[in-house]
């Protein structure tokens, strides 16, 4: 039999060696590099970014919808004002009509009977007056056909206008039905992404902001490095970064940059137009009118509606549209860069033209 020399009892060795096996198989709480801050669940910063970018990407693409629905219901609104008025017209019109044909059957009433006429001519002692009575009685009757005709066109008029009013009425409501849907769908995603970047601890917002100006650089670099700019619709490309860079704005472009750039720092909203806060078109568009020539109010609108021309020839004032969709635009400022409304919580500034994926250039003012 041993006896222990330490005067402690055997067991209590076999005790802490099993506590120390236990406490070795216990999770120790991770703590990520200071250059690379992520969520405790495991999460990168770059897929942090890339589900951001994906809120803020669908929240712009319901924006633009929003906007969209908002120029059809305004002009829908035009349309059936314009409508009303014409149907209140045409209603008083057909008033009017009908109490011309209760004064035409009065007249032909006193006029009397023809075939009575014709008797008093042969018999009467006042011929002179029984013709009298018989042209009165006469144009009477011809005025009622003409009241009775006009009065058919005006109510078919009447209807017309009716039916027409009724269908801009519907077309108004669908718009704003639009409108309602996309306003939920941008609130939505702009919520979401909002809860992530809340819940980002210092490190992770520093981070985010690091990666951010790495991308910028990089696309700077794409467009002064190598020489092109891959469009993501377009397959445009841009010579060696020169891409109107060295020619100034002039006339309504200069304008329309001064005014652009005037605006930096104001902060995006959705669906604004200034003069406090705007919307990627909605600068543009404001920039624009502001210069004297207005043109379309979306993206989309201004994709489709202005004058395409190559990345590789861009100028001053031009518009760069974005994604194979249409749905960002910024404002080319020469030497690579252009100034746009980037998304929620973030102000008017500049960023290079090949930060995002260029669909193609258009022109206003030609």
């Amino acid at each position: 039999m041993t006896v222990p020399t330490s005067g402690r009892p055997a067991g209590g060795r076999a005790t802490v060696a099993a506590l120390l096996c236990v406490l070795a198989l216990l999770p120790v709480p991770g703590y990520a590099a200071p250059n690379d801050p992520g969520p405790q669940d495991g999460t990168s910063i770059e897929d942090i970014r890339a589900e951001l970018d994906g809120l803020y990407r669908e929240a712009e693409q319901a924006t633009e919808a929003y906007n969209a629905a908002d120029v059809k219901a305004g002009r829908q609104e035009k349309r059936l004002t314009s409508l009303r008025g014409d149907l209140a017209r045409t209603e008083d019109r057909v008033n009017d009509l009908h109490d011309l044909a209760g004064a035409a059957a009065r007249t032909q009433y006193r006029g009397g009977d023809l075939a009575a006429t014709g008797l008093q001519l042969l018999l009467g002692d006042h011929p002179d007056q029984a013709l009298n009575e018989a042209s009165q009685a006469r144009q009477a009757m011809r005025n009622l056909v003409n009241v009775a005709d006009a009065q058919q066109t005006a109510r078919a008029e009447l209807s017309r206008r009716t039916d027409a009013a009724a269908k801009e009425l519907r077309k108004l409501e669908s718009s704003r039905a639009d409108k309602a849907e996309a306003k939920k769908k941008i609130e939505g995603k702009i919520t979401e992404a909002e809860g992530i970047e809340a819940g980002l601890e210092a490190a992770q917002t520093r981070a985010l902001a690091r990666l951010e100006k790495q991308d910028a650089k990089k696309a700077e670099a794409s467009w002064t490095g190598s020489g092109t700019t891959s469009g993501a619709g377009g397959g445009n490309s841009a010579d060696n970064g020169s891409g109107g860079g060295g020619t100034p704005a002039v006339g309504a472009a200069a304008s329309a940059v001064d005014f652009a750039m005037a605006q930096i720092g104001k902060p995006y909203v959705w669906g604004a137009t200034g003069p406090s806060s705007y919307d990627c078109s909605g600068l543009t568009s404001a920039a624009w009118a502001a210069a004297g020539h207005p043109i379309p109010r979306t993206s989309q609108a201004q994709w489709q509606g202005l004058t395409r021309v190559t990345l590789a020839s861009a100028q001053p004032g031009d518009l760069i549209i974005y994604y194979s969709d249409a749905t960002h635009v910024g404002m080319y400022i020469g030497g690579g860069q252009m100034v746009h409304a980037p998304r929620p919580g973030r102000t008017v500034t500049t960023a290079p033209v090949a930060s995002m994926p260029v669909l193609g250039v258009v022109r206003p003012g030609v």
